[in-house]
């Protein structure tokens, strides 16, 4: 085994981590100088071809959810699997999506020990929403061209489109090696992150999670009353606990690229469409006060008024206070801010 890495190899590594980052976000914010942008309609990204539809993604993509439509069945339905399935909102797609992939290794919105960062991407994996330097990639490459035509998944090109039409054709600016590269260096010349990403090793992560799922499934029922009872209940876990809380998720992500582009409130003013929708705000824990991302986007705190409660930021703050975070940025709260796309407040009726 290697050495644990030193407080200066650790600090070495954030701040290059935190340099890439800003890097590929600093021409996000060269974009606000451009002022308000038309609202019609967009084309595709250049390009892409909207028919060329990727089959095998498709058909993956609806397998999963005719998987999911098992648990309309009687005979899969379990308390333990849903009270699984409830909790894996919390545990994948709050740990891994939002807080992980998205807070951690998108923004560097705080540092926290390297063996978490790892844990928590594994469980980012169980959401079969990509690699982390996929998803880490197209995300940065949102926020430079956020609503204009090259961003990979603008809604104002249409809502299917925003909401999962991008993740099915090919996006030659998004799909390259040289992208990933390009929006990603920091997280592809890490070889724990650049190893899953190769060859789609993800999906091992993935297919062990249900197996752990089924064998947890089974043991928890042939405790309670045999060996068939078992069986039946690991697949109660697997349709509830990995199909449908796999799909939830999806769509939970998706709606925060898609809805929150279209629909929702503006604390700020900002040079794209994005909103502060309230289902999403308190269902994608946080994620759906997403003009206030916009707006600042390395905070670690998405939500800015008292009722813009954010459960993921709450978790930073709780990891901060078992010493498992640090760093941790704050809302810029001055109209110079580095970070923000523009801190002019509306004050049409707002604070």
């Amino acid at each position: 085994m290697s050495a644990s890495p030193t407080a200066a190899d650790t600090a070495t590594t954030s701040a290059a981590a935190s340099a890439a980052c800003a890097s590929v976000l600093d021409a996000t914010l060269t974009a606000a100088t451009r002022g308000e942008r038309d609202r019609d309609p967009l084309q595709l990204p250049a390009g892409v071809n909207g028919w060329a539809v990727r089959w095998p993604e498709l058909l993956f993509i609806g397998g999963i959810h005719a998987v999911a439509l098992l648990a309309v069945l009687p005979m899969f339905f379990s308390w333990l699997g849903l009270i699984v399935c409830v909790a894996g909102f919390y545990v994948f797609g709050g740990l891994g999506i939002n807080l992980c992939y998205h807070r951690l290794l998108t923004h560097r919105s705080f540092t926290c020990p390297r063996w978490l960062e790892r844990l928590f991407t594994l469980l980012a994996h169980c959401n079969l929403q990509g690699s982390s330097v996929r998803w880490v990639a197209a995300h940065r490459m949102h926020h430079q061209f956020s609503d204009e035509r090259p961003d990979p998944h603008s809604p104002l090109v249409n809502l299917l489109w925003g909401h999962m039409g991008w993740l099915v054709v090919t996006n030659p600016a998004l799909d390259s090696p040289g992208a990933l590269e390009r929006y990603a260096p920091d997280l592809h010349k890490d070889a724990f992150h650049r190893r899953f990403s190769h060859k789609n090793l993800w999906l091992l992560v993935w297919g062990a999670h249900v197996l752990a799922m089924w064998a947890i499934g089974f043991f928890v029922g042939w405790a309670w009353e045999g060996a068939a009872a078992g069986v039946w209940m690991g697949f109660s876990l697997v349709v509830w606990a990995v199909f449908v809380r796999s799909v939830v998720v999806w769509h939970i992500t998706w709606a925060i690229n898609s809805v929150t582009h279209l629909w929702g409130y503006q604390n700020y003013r900002s040079t794209d469409n994005s909103k502060n929708n309230w289902l999403l705000g308190y269902v994608a824990m946080g994620e759906g006060w997403h003009n206030n991302h916009h707006a600042d986007q390395r905070s670690a705190a998405h939500g800015h008024r008292w009722w813009e409660v954010d459960v993921t930021y709450l978790t930073i703050l709780l990891l901060k206070a078992l010493r498992l975070a640090d760093n941790v940025i704050k809302p810029a709260r001055h109209a110079d801010s580095q970070h923000s796309l523009e801190r002019k407040r509306l004050r049409d009726g707002g604070e």
